[in-house]
């Protein structure tokens, strides 16, 4: 975890770098127009790359069958965008690097098994985001699950024990 912190810590000094050293190179009105054109290719590339893994996902879910480019690539795709938005020499040689579909694929195959490793070894770890709360652990008296409310001779539990009140609608209103 600590090489990524530090990654991410040096990236935008080589950038500056980069930019300085090609600055005095070409000149201000290439450098810059360079970054430019970067970022409106990386822009139209990742808009492109983005609707083509939206329309396989679209055909393979109408033909029924699960999409060849996973949520990995399109996330890939995603990054991409967004490396390729951000000023800077390195970081547009990543994003367009992630917007190759043999680069995504590749990428996709590496975290595929990383994750399948990490679940053989037991060491991979789910976090739910936003305090998710799970039936099997909620506070209370346990609620009746689908199998026990759907099904011959099943019924829905009394209202009353799910915490809900009997009310009467009319014209005028609820009557309690």
């Amino acid at each position: 975890m600590s090489k990524y912190l530090f990654l991410a810590l040096a990236l935008p000094f080589v950038e500056l770098y980069l930019l300085l050293t090609v600055g005095r190179q070409l000149g201000v009105a290439p450098t810059l127009g360079l970054l430019l054109a970067a970022g409106l290719m990386g822009s139209w590339l990742a808009k492109k790359e983005g609707l083509r893994v939206l329309r396989k996902w679209q055909t393979a879910h109408a033909e029924g069958r699960v999409p060849e480019e996973g949520l990995v690539s399109a996330a890939l795709v995603w990054v991409g965008g967004v490396l390729l938005i951000i000023p800077g020499f390195v970081t547009d040689a990543m994003g367009l690097f992630l917007l190759l579909p043999p680069a995504r694929r590749w990428l996709s195959r590496r975290f595929r098994r990383g994750v399948e490793r990490r679940m053989q070894q037991g060491t991979l770890r789910v976090t739910p985001f936003g305090g998710a709360v799970h039936p099997e652990r909620a506070p209370g008296p346990p609620r009746p699950t689908l199998e026990e409310t759907v099904g011959e001779g099943a019924s829905r539990p009394p209202r009353k024990a799910l915490g809900e009140e009997e009310a009467e609608f009319t014209e005028e209103g609820p009557k309690p």
